[in-house]
């Protein structure tokens, strides 16, 4: 089906998502004229709270998904692991960006490295494993240390076990479940980055700068940008990151997030995964950006022009997890300061509850 675009001020945008991304998506499309309608699942939906409608529904209702896709001139989703028979069902009766097409490759951890491999784009060594006897053909050939990771409902460092020498294999694919896995190389990196960068319908694209990003318990907790690489290997990031784009014919934002590693003096980059969506480690561009990565989703899959994704001060953004919260007095008494605070009812050890952007401008 194809959309009148571009959209007018006025129109629709359905989201398929009830969290903090959803939300800030929201309030990014307000900003530009634009209405929201949030489908979610019964839970703690803080996207419903900035919305203009509201649908708490099972993803499997095929009633309630069929009236989200008739009110909306436009659906995209919050996160990657909306199921993607529900996602084709919205496809089929309103235009749906990214495609459910990248769902289907975003979830599956094997789908997903074997396409960044097969695009001649480096990725750690990986095998698949479905078994304790496939493990331990895996672990002779990826050796130790190494990682064990689900194939399918990973994130935040979920369903992932590290093997090193002397630990038990068997314990660890008990650890996740004894789930379809894939084993993957431990990568010594310099450091972890990220690429957030735009894809719009006439396959224009704008890439953010690159940011640092700092993980604690498999959970991002820091990002700093600029990030100390050189020239040649914000070039080499961004075009990796155009051409897989490119090659999911994706509209929208997607992160793409990469290990650093020192090759004879050098550097190289390593895919890790991608990310269809708004990121965590791109929140900075709310505040050190004229246009945040949120309204430049907007912009594309709007059928609008992409912004200028031009950074104008230095930036360190921090998650707020779990009773880290409770810092929000001290932290809106702190100059160059943003917070944003997600308006979640329950908080939860591991939960990301909000995030502050510190702000220097530069000379």
């Amino acid at each position: 089906m194809s959309p009148e675009m571009p959209l007018k001020p006025g129109a629709v945008i359905g989201i398929l998502g009830g969290g903090q991304l959803g939300r800030m998506l929201a309030l990014a499309a307000a900003r530009l004229g634009l209405r929201c309608h949030i489908y979610a699942p019964k839970g703690d939906t803080p996207a419903f709270e900035v919305a203009h409608q509201a649908t708490e529904a099972a993803y499997e209702d095929g009633e309630a998904l069929a009236a989200f896709a008739r009110s909306v001139a436009v659906a995209t989703y919050e996160f990657e692991n909306v199921p993607v028979e529900a996602a084709k069902a919205v496809a089929a009766l309103t235009p749906l960006a990214p495609g459910a097409n990248v769902l289907e490759v975003s979830q599956d951890r094997l789908l997903e490295k074997s396409f960044v491999r097969d695009r001649g784009i480096g990725v750690p060594d990986f095998l698949a494993v479905s078994s304790t006897e496939e493990l331990d053909v895996a672990l002779k050939r990826i050796g130790r240390p190494a990682i064990l990771k689900s194939r399918r409902l990973g994130y935040d460092g979920k369903g992932q076990a590290m093997i090193a020498a002397g630990d038990d294999p068997r314990q660890a694919f008990q650890s996740i479940g004894g789930v379809p896995a894939i084993l993957e190389a431990f990568v010594p990196f310099l450091a972890e980055i990220s690429v957030i960068a735009a894809r719009s319908r006439d396959g224009s694209f704008a890439a953010y700068d690159i940011p640092q990003n700092h993980h604690r318990g498999g959970i991002l907790r820091r990002s700093v940008v600029p990030a100390p690489i050189d020239g040649r290997t914000v070039e080499a990031a961004s075009a990796m990151a155009m051409r897989l784009m490119a090659e999911l014919d994706y509209v929208g934002v997607m992160a793409t997030e990469m290990f650093l590693v020192d090759e004879q003096g050098g550097e190289r980059l390593l895919v890790n995964e991608i990310a269809p969506r708004v990121h965590n480690s791109g929140h900075w561009t709310i505040d050190a950006c004229s246009i945040s990565q949120f309204e430049q989703h907007i912009r594309a899959i709007a059928g609008w022009p992409l912004g200028d994704p031009v950074r104008h001060s230095d930036a360190v953004m921090e998650n707020l997890i779990g009773e880290e919260i409770d810092r929000w007095p001290a932290l809106l008494a702190e100059s160059r300061l943003a917070l944003h605070l997600y308006g979640k009812s329950a908080t939860r050890p591991g939960r990301k509850m909000g995030h502050f952007t510190r702000l220097m401008p530069g000379d």
